[in-house]
């Protein structure tokens, strides 16, 4: 398989040329959707300072195209690490400067954009961005991570492994690294991602950088049920930096594992504080019911950052359903997924349509895509758990059993809610 090769040539590159000799990050990102695949964004203060460089620049010299692109990367980089959407109509504006003071050979400018869409999720618009970006600087690594992620959320996973494989060629070092590990975690290769974050740890410099690592090292170790694993990221990661909301919100998932439901709530708290993302909203949304407190105001926050994401030139169907699905809507929730999956053919996607097709009384439609869902071979408690309850309605009894016990084998304790109703409905099953 390509993505054998992938760790195969991490591997070389850390021993010939030192890992902690090749880190280096690029200025393109992944969507919010795949923020595994994300390039760690910079401290809000170093932002500024990086803007205002860049708008002095461009008062003194205002035909530099570079330093156009530079400003419209920094809008971006600043969108991301204050989860503020009001600053993509600034990065496009600024990208497409640079496009105009130099419309021939503008790789970094094509790169940008192909960025900004992404962080738009308008991954076909990125994928055709960062071509016309590899056809101008065909050794662009930058580029051939927003390719990756691009192809990666257009569920292309071939393509996306070879978008990462040509990034690690080019650069191995931090941002490569961390595409290369999410791409076997997509594969359910979570040993070898979990070796090849490690790698990224060992060249990261920068306190948010090591950050980070642990965070996404702490993830894996939680999606396979080793919670004093992660837990010892979570301690090291904020130790390195206490900013990272990353790393808050898998200490929420482990103060819930071990029923400390005040603390949880009190790690989200600070999460949405920084960054109030519909996913975040939503993941305090259903811990406040879980605590039997009142969920509406976190509902209503996330249903304004989806309105503050489309009002910003974003497309969010999946924001969408998982917001109707919150509110019981399972009707318009199941129709919002279902046109997102004709879009894109990622799991993610095909996960909500198949569970918001569950709740609309539909298992027939739900079970398709339950299994696309589960098809690539990613290992999550989650998926498992959704795929096993669909087959359970859809009478496929035998994939229910073995679903649920694969959900609960992964980690017994992956939802305060949904875990022990797997529990329940593997004992009915094998009653």
């Amino acid at each position: 398989m390509r993505i054998r090769i992938v760790l195969g040539v991490v591997l070389a590159a850390a021993l010939l040329l030192g890992v902690g000799a090749v880190a280096g990050r690029p200025t393109g990102g992944a969507p919010t959707a795949a923020p595994a695949a994300a390039d760690r964004p910079q401290g809000t203060s170093r932002l500024a300072v990086t803007i205002a460089a860049h708008q002095e620049r461009l008062r003194t010299v205002p035909g530099d195209w570079t330093a156009w692109a530079a400003l419209g990367e920094a809008y971006l980089e600043q969108a991301r690490a204050g989860a503020d959407p009001a600053y993509y109509p600034k990065a496009e504006g600024a990208l497409r400067q640079s496009l105009r003071v130099r419309p021939d050979g503008n790789a970094a400018a094509l790169t940008g954009l192909g960025a900004l869409a992404n962080a738009r999720h308008d991954f076909a618009a990125a994928k055709t961005l960062a071509e016309q970006a590899l056809a101008v600087n065909a050794w662009s690594d930058t580029a051939y991570g927003v390719l990756a992620d691009a192809e990666t959320q257009l569920g292309h996973p071939d393509a996306a492994t070879a978008a990462v494989q040509r990034m690690l060629d080019l650069r191995p070092g931090l941002a490569s690294y961390t595409r290369g590990s999410y791409d076997l975690e997509q594969h359910g290769r979570r040993t070898e991602a979990a070796a090849l974050m490690r790698l990224a740890l060992d060249s990261a410099t920068e306190p948010a950088d090591v950050a980070f690592c642990h965070q996404h090292l702490g993830s894996l170790a939680w999606a396979a049920g080793d919670l004093a694993t992660a837990g010892r990221h979570v301690t090291l990661g904020l130790a390195a930096d206490p900013g990272t909301v990353g790393l808050w919100q898998l200490k929420a998932k482990l103060d819930t594992a071990a029923g400390d439901l005040t603390a949880a709530l009190a790690d989200l708290d600070r999460v949405v504080a920084r960054t109030p993302t519909v996913d975040a909203l939503l993941d305090q949304a259903r811990l406040l019911r879980v605590a039997g407190r009142d969920p509406a105001p976190s509902l209503d926050l996330a249903r304004a950052a989806h309105r503050l994401f489309t009002a910003n030139g974003g497309t969010d169907d999946l924001g969408a359903a998982a917001l109707a699905l919150a509110a019981g809507d399972a009707a318009t929730a199941a129709r919002l997924a279902v046109a997102e999956w004709d879009r894109r053919q990622f799991a993610e996607v095909a996960d909500l349509a198949a569970w918001a097709l569950l709740a609309a009384g539909d298992p027939a439609a739900a079970l398709p895509f339950a299994r696309r869902a589960n098809a690539l071979g990613q290992v999550d408690a989650t998926l498992a758990y959704h795929y096993g309850m669909v087959a359970h309605a859809a009478g496929d009894r035998d994939t229910a059993r073995l679903q649920l016990r694969l959900a609960l084998a992964l980690n017994p304790k992956f939802s305060p809610v949904d875990a022990p109703e797997a529990a329940r409905t593997l004992a009915t099953l094998e009653s």
